[in-house]
């Protein structure tokens, strides 16, 4: 399997970009004292998550990554993938647990399901 055959989905990269932002309006406030130092791990931390946090999916399976973790979820554990109230998407399991899949809207899930590599089921267009 090819990378390319990977669909990655990340949120929108103007979070990173006032991340950055934040992080260079912060700097002045750190360094006046040396206990204000950790405020800049909060733009930091946001920073990274929003680089780094997202699903990816291929025939194998979704990867779910966060800021510090990732869980791999692998197709045959999904009952059911659906929108919830906020407009996120949600993948029921097999085991009764609901995994909200970071970065990808309702509207995502058409291509979500191709990156699988099976044909859509039950509401088939």
């Amino acid at each position: 399997m090819s990378p390319a055959d990977t669909v990655h989905f990340r949120h929108n990269q103007a979070i990173l970009v006032a991340a950055v932002i934040a992080f260079i309006g912060a700097l002045p406030l750190a360094s006046a004292r040396w206990y204000l130092a950790p405020v800049l791990l909060v733009p930091l931390a946001v920073g990274v998550w929003a680089w780094r946090a997202g699903t990816d999916a291929d025939r194998s399976g979704l990867r779910l990554r966060a800021l510090t973790g990732q869980r791999r979820i692998a197709w045959p554990q999904i009952v059911e993938l659906a929108g919830d109230d906020r407009g996120r998407a949600v993948a029921r399991l097999d085991d009764g647990q609901v995994a909200v899949l970071p970065a990808v809207r309702t509207t995502d899930l058409p291509r979500l399901v191709a990156a699988s590599g099976r044909p859509l089921s039950g509401t088939d267009r």
